[in-house]
């Protein structure tokens, strides 16, 4: 039995941007460019990882640190052609992720027959929060690995319904971009294989000699930085481990429990909304779907399953106690295209249900855009506040207001990048990055402005690590002062501190 649609019910339903995935992305574009309209009427201070990408696309390296570079690579290029920009920053994201629905829409397009459930799933990640909102809110990295796991899903499902070199060749660039986005994402292609080879038909894809050609693909996207990590492990792994691990040495078997609790927590959480949403658009029509199965959502069940039995696995030998939800990203992102495929598997008139997901999509896309503008500019009544809500652009013209500096040494990334943005043709550089001092040549330029965060408006010493690592480099700075300035839309008397120090000209 196949799904239905009632006639009366669905033309006026079809008619509209449910009808195919080509009127679904024209709506998805439009959403994008509003997303891009709203960061650039947001104040122009920076979130934690986009003061990152603008500090780091001032270098183009094999490595950076805890996290792969492809999104790092894809920033140079933007910034390299168009400058340190807000724009810079949000078109490349909201791009990758506008790429994230087509390609997620293409792998719906070889799992489900009905061009409307096509493009209902490809619609249906604006349901995830981790797509909808975090990558929005403040994720690079994350965005990068969401678009190259709908790319691989598609590039998969293609391979096992109707295989062709290029098919092949695609999953091999998936796969490459992949690895070089997140680290989790290498569980992926050996998460499909163990899927698919219960299926005979599928297992040949599988043991195909085209699969050569795409491996190699792989390895030579991801090879620049596998030599690079080669030699800098500690580096590339200490970050996510001390995030994933409790600074205490712990008890083991408590250590596991709270591992998997944090595990089967951050499950529910990366679930229980599309569940929800499911649940109230189709009512007994998705319970009904819950017994209904075909090779499909076996293939999906089985790659859900076995990607939680490796985090469990992980989990267990690292002593891992905290999951967070946007690890699960390559692994749960299948979820409302599983879903969609059992609707149909069982069969019914869909009409009215499809009629309700489709009429929460623009709802979901306003509430994303409310909530990210309300967050910063209802600061003063929210009470706590973003960090965009920082007076970057205040601060640079406070401190700078005699002298404009030729080189700029910052405590950190976030403060780093926030500078860049403001001088835009001053480098910056960091305590311990891109190496151990100054450089020599750097080092002489003058004045030179030393940048950092205080703890509180009256209390902005400068931090040992950088003040050790400038006088390793020889530098001395003259005048030590602190500004606290009034935050973006906050309440009067709020402020946020930066403490500076100038190195005059000799």
């Amino acid at each position: 039995m196949e799904a239905t649609f009632d006639k009366r019910r669905g033309d006026s339903l079809i008619q509209g941007f449910g009808k195919t995935i080509g009127n679904a992305s024209v709506l998805l574009a439009i959403y994008f460019l509003l997303n891009i309209a709203l960061r650039a009427t947001l104040p122009h201070s920076l979130e934690l990882d986009e003061a990152e990408q603008t500090f780091y696309s001032q270098y183009l390296l094999a490595g950076y640190g805890p996290q792969p570079p492809f999104y790092n690579w894809l920033q140079y290029a933007v910034v390299a052609v168009a400058g340190p920009s807000i724009w810079a920053l949000s078109i490349p994201k909201n791009l990758l992720l506008f790429l994230c629905y087509v390609f997620y829409g293409l792998a719906a397009r070889e799992v489900l027959k009905s061009p409307v459930l096509q493009a209902a799933a490809m619609l249906a990640l604006i349901t995830l929060p981790q797509v909808s909102y975090m990558a929005q809110q403040d994720l690079t990295h994350t965005v990068a690995l969401l678009c190259a796991t709908s790319l691989f899903l598609f590039a998969f499902f293609r391979t096992l319904e109707r295989p062709n070199v290029l098919s092949y060749l695609v999953l091999g660039i998936a796969t490459g971009i992949g690895v070089i986005s997140k680290y989790n994402f290498a569980l992926m292609p050996f998460i499909a294989i163990a899927a698919a080879i219960p299926d005979r038909e599928w297992r040949r894809r599988i043991f195909d000699w085209r699969i050569l050609p795409a491996s190699i693909v792989a390895l030579t996207i991801t090879l620049p930085h596998l030599l690079w990590l080669y030699g800098n492990m500690e580096l590339a792994s200490a970050g996510t481990l001390s995030k994933m691990v409790d600074g205490g040495e712990g008890n083991g078997v408590f250590q596991a429990a709270e591992g998997l609790l944090s595990l089967v927590i951050t499950i529910v959480a990366f679930a229980v909304l599309p569940l929800v949403i499911f649940a109230a658009a189709f009512r007994r029509d998705f319970l009904r779907s819950l017994s209904a199965g075909d090779r499909w959502t076996r293939l999906m069940e089985r790659m859900i399953i076995i990607s939680l039995v490796a985090i469990v696995v992980v989990i267990l030998v690292t002593g891992a106690t905290h999951i967070r939800e946007r690890w699960l990203d390559p692994f749960l992102l299948v979820l409302p295209l599983y879903f969609f495929r059992k609707l149909e598997v069982a069969g019914g008139d869909l009409s009215l249900g499809i009629r309700r997901f489709l009429g929460s999509v623009p709802v979901l896309m306003a509430l994303v855009m409310v909530v990210l503008a309300v967050r910063v500019a209802g600061a003063e009544y929210i009470g706590s506040y973003t960090k965009l809500n920082v007076p970057f652009a205040d601060f640079a013209k406070a401190m700078t207001n005699k002298q404009r500096p030729a080189l700029i040494v910052a405590s950190d990334r976030y403060v780093g990048g926030n500078l860049r943005l403001q001088f835009r043709d001053v480098p910056v550089m960091i305590s311990g990055f891109p190496g151990s001092g100054i450089p020599a040549d750097a080092a002489a330029e003058r004045p030179l402005l030393v940048v950092w965060r205080g703890r509180t408006p009256k209390d902005a010493p400068m931090p040992a690590d950088l003040s050790n690592w400038l006088k390793n480099s020889g530098i001395e700075p003259d005048e030590i002062g602190t500004l606290a300035l009034p935050y973006h839309f906050g309440k009067d008397g709020d402020t946020f501190a930066l403490g500076y120090a100038w190195l005059e000209r000799k």
